[in-house]
C-alpha cells in the first residue's frame, strides 16, 4: 500500500497552496492601505509605500544583473510607473479614507474587464459576443454595487461615489497597463520591470510626498501596515506569482486574482469589523463571472462560432 502520494500530486497540491497564499496576500493589501492611509495621507502613504517598495526589490534586480536591461528600457518601465505604481496608489489610498477595504477589493475585481476593453479599443483585438457578453456582465455589477451605496458607504454619497470612481480608474490604469507591457514591454524581464517601475514611481511622488508629510509621526500600526504592504504584497507576492507563472503559465496562475475580492472581505471583517451584506456578495458573483467570461474562464452555454479574421481567441 502506498503510504506518499506521487510527485506530481504533492507538487500540484503545492502550487494551489501558493495561488491561495498569493490572494490572500494581495486581498490583504486593501487592509494594510485601510489602516495606514488615513495615517499618512494619501499623497505621503504613496510616496512612503514606492519609496521602501523600491528599496526592498532593488537588490533582487541587482543580484539578477537585470540593472542594465532596466536602464536600457527606462522610458517604458518608467511610463509603467506612472500608470501601475504612482496614480493607482493615490486613488487606492484616497478611496480607502471614505470606504470599506473589502468594497476597494471588489472593485479592484474590474481590471480583467477594462483590460479587455482597452484591448478592443487600442490594439483591435476582437470582441466575440462571449467577451461582450462578459464585459456588459460585469459592469453590470459594479453598477448594481455602487447604486447602492447606503449598504457600504460611511459619508455623504459624493464621498462614496468618489471614492468607488478612483477605485475604478486604478483598475483602467491596471487595464491599460497590461496591454502597454504585453504590446511593447514583453521582452523585458518582469522583475526589471517591477523593480524600475517603484523607483520611477518614487522619484515621481518624492516631492509630493515630502511636501504632504503629516505634521504629526503616525502611529506604529500605521508604519507595521505600510511596511507589509511594501514587503508581502508588492515584493514577495510578486516573486512568488512570477514563479508560479513560469510553472503554471499565464492563465492558470491568473486564477488566483477571482480569490482577492474574498480575502479583502475576509481580512476587512476579521480585522476592521468592516459589513458584507448579501447584496455585495452578489454583486461580487456578478462582477467575477463577467471576469470569468471575458477571459474565457467561463463559456456561455450553447453558444458555437467559427471566430472571424483578428479575433483574439476567448
Amino acid at each position: 500500500m502506498q503510504l506518499t502520494e506521487p510527485p506530481g500530486v504533492a507538487m500540484q497540491r503545492a502550487e494551489a497552496g501558493q495561488l491561495v497564499l498569493v490572494a490572500a496576500i494581495w486581498g490583504a493589501s486593501y487592509l494594510f492601505i485601510r489602516i495606514a492611509a488615513p495615517a499618512f495621507g494619501p499623497v505621503a502613504m504613496a510616496g512612503a509605500r514606492a519609496l521602501l517598495a523600491a528599496l526592498m526589490m532593488l537588490p533582487l534586480l541587482l543580484w539578477r544583473g537585470l540593472g542594465g536591461t532596466a536602464l536600457r528600457h527606462w522610458k517604458g518601465i518608467a511610463l509603467v510607473g506612472v500608470t501601475n505604481v504612482a496614480v493607482p496608489f493615490l486613488l487606492f489610498n484616497f478611496a480607502a479614507l471614505a470606504i470599506p477595504a473589502g468594497l476597494s477589493a471588489i472593485l479592484s475585481s474590474t481590471t480583467p474587464l477594462f483590460a479587455a476593453l482597452i484591448g478592443a479599443i487600442w490594439l483591435g483585438e476582437g470582441l466575440t459576443v462571449q467577451r461582450m457578453v462578459g464585459l456588459a456582465t460585469g459592469f453590470a455589477g459594479v453598477v448594481l454595487l455602487v447604486v447602492d451605496k447606503v449598504q457600504f458607504g460611511q459619508g455623504p454619497l459624493w464621498q462614496t461615489l468618489a471614492a468607488t470612481f478612483a477605485c475604478l480608474a486604478a483598475t483602467m490604469l491596471y487595464g491599460f497597463t497590461g496591454n502597454f507591457t504585453r504590446r511593447h514591454m514583453a521582452h523585458v524581464p518582469p522583475v526589471a520591470v517591477a523593480a524600475g517601475s517603484q523607483v520611477a514611481a518614487a522619484a515621481l511622488l518624492a516631492l509630493p510626498m515630502a511636501a504632504s508629510w503629516p505634521n504629526t509621526l503616525p502611529p506604529a500600526h500605521a508604519w507595521t501596515a505600510l511596511l507589509a504592504l511594501c514587503a508581502l504584497c508588492t515584493t514577495f507576492a510578486y516573486v512568488l506569482f512570477y514563479g508560479l507563472i513560469a510553472r503554471l503559465g499565464a492563465s492558470r496562475a491568473m486564477s488566483a486574482l477571482f480569490l482577492i475580492p474574498a480575502f479583502g472581505v475576509l481580512w476587512g471583517g476579521l480585522f476592521l469589523g468592516e459589513p458584507f451584506t448579501l447584496r455585495m456578495a452578489a454583486c461580487c458573483g456578478v462582477i467575477l463571472s463577467g471576469c470569468a467570461l471575458t477571459m474565457g474562464l467561463l463559456k456561455l452555454p450553447g453558444w458555437r462560432r467559427v471566430p472571424a479574421a483578428g479575433d483574439a481567441p476567448l
